[in-house]
């Protein structure tokens, strides 16, 4: 199974996501059973990653 949680039918409430090229990605929700935010001490929204995020058809 591609990504590092799985993926599940419902969406997170409250978690918008746009990243279409995404395999947890739904129409702009995302579908990961959980996600995880980086990086410490981040001072602004550029300096922050999703670390869940896995292109579409990729294996990790």
């Amino acid at each position: 199974m591609p990504g590092r949680v799985d993926k599940v039918n419902s969406h997170l409430q409250g978690v918008k996501c746009v990243v279409n090229t995404c395999h947890y990605w739904g129409n702009d929700h995302c579908h990961a059973q959980t996600i995880e935010i980086q990086a410490p001490n981040a001072k602004t929204t550029e300096m922050t990653d999703c670390a869940t995020f896995v292109p579409n058809g990729n294996m990790r």
